[in-house]
């Protein structure tokens, strides 16, 4: 289907952007990477009047380090991320998540903003942000504020941007020297999660000492497996302990059922992909 028409604006810095959502009213919508927008458009299943197109914004690409954080603006491509060194250094868990959306079509033109603020249960990246206590700079009429992704991930959809605001990028602290794997289990190549585990772990001379595992899919938010995080730190780094540590990662979470599978089956894979994430995070 061919999309209703609007008018389109393409501003050049954060402060026109804020204006032209101030202008547009309920009716403008944000385009970033358009991966998540375009085939709703084309759908008619929504209708904006206008469309503000964040692709001539210079300043929200790129990936920065300041002091302990490195920092990536909201439209740095999933491309970009999956090959920048800073992020390989010292943000691995979010590259590792971020090979595995979609394809490479997508991935050089879907941003990690867009994404996260999409905010799909089973899109692959709201986790790990969780789990790597992200902290997400949002612009709007009355000047920008930071919110934790504990805070940022409200709902189905639903983030805590609100209206006439805009994600302008995403704080990481540093995790030099952590392994870190995504696990993802989906019925065909390039498909949505039906369950997948973002986990990132320090090991100290073959014991875990610290540990970060963030589930997708596995409620209408990212879920902290804080559960798993306690029994895993101070334990040898074996199979035995992490397999046994693993039994709790559904703890705490509320999975739905649906034609790709029954909620126990999802309990059931957080922990089958819990213990292979860590296992492979911990080398």
């Amino acid at each position: 289907m061919i999309p209703a028409q609007f008018d389109y604006v393409r501003p050049t810095t954060v402060e026109e952007a804020v204006q032209a959502l101030r202008d547009g009213g309920d009716d403008a919508k944000l385009l970033a990477g358009g991966q998540s927008l375009l085939p709703v458009l084309r759908l008619r299943m929504a209708d904006p009047s206008l469309i503000i197109d964040l692709g001539g914004i210079p300043e929200l690409k790129g990936v920065r380090e300041e002091g302990n954080e490195v920092v990536v603006g909201a439209m740095t491509s999933h491309y970009d991320v999956t090959r920048d060194d800073t992020l390989r250094q010292h943000v691995a868990l979010i590259q590792e998540a971020t090979k595995t959306v979609a394809d490479p079509q997508v991935r050089h033109k879907g941003t990690l903003g867009g994404a996260l603020a999409h905010a799909d249960p089973a899109g692959d990246l709201a986790a790990p942000a969780l789990a790597l206590d992200a902290q997400f700079v949002i612009a709007g009429p009355n000047g920008t504020r930071t919110v934790a992704a504990a805070d940022f991930f409200e709902d189905y959809f639903t983030t805590a941007i609100g209206e006439g605001e805009l994600l302008t990028e995403i704080r990481f602290p540093k995790y030099t020297g952590w392994g870190a794997r995504y696990e993802k289990f989906n019925r065909v190549a390039q498909a949505w999660s039906i369950v997948a585990v973002a986990a990132t772990v320090k090991v100290d001379g073959g014991t875990i000492s610290e540990a970060r595992i963030g589930l997708t899919n596995m409620a209408g938010t990212p879920v902290r497996a804080r559960a798993v995080e306690s029994a895993l730190v101070g334990q040898s780094a074996t199979e035995d302990n992490v397999r046994k540590a693993a039994q709790a990662a559904a703890e705490g979470t509320s999975p739905t059922a649906d034609a790709d599978a029954g909620s126990d089956y999802r309990e059931h894979l957080a922990r089958v992909l819990t213990g292979r994430a860590v296992l492979a995070a911990a080398g």
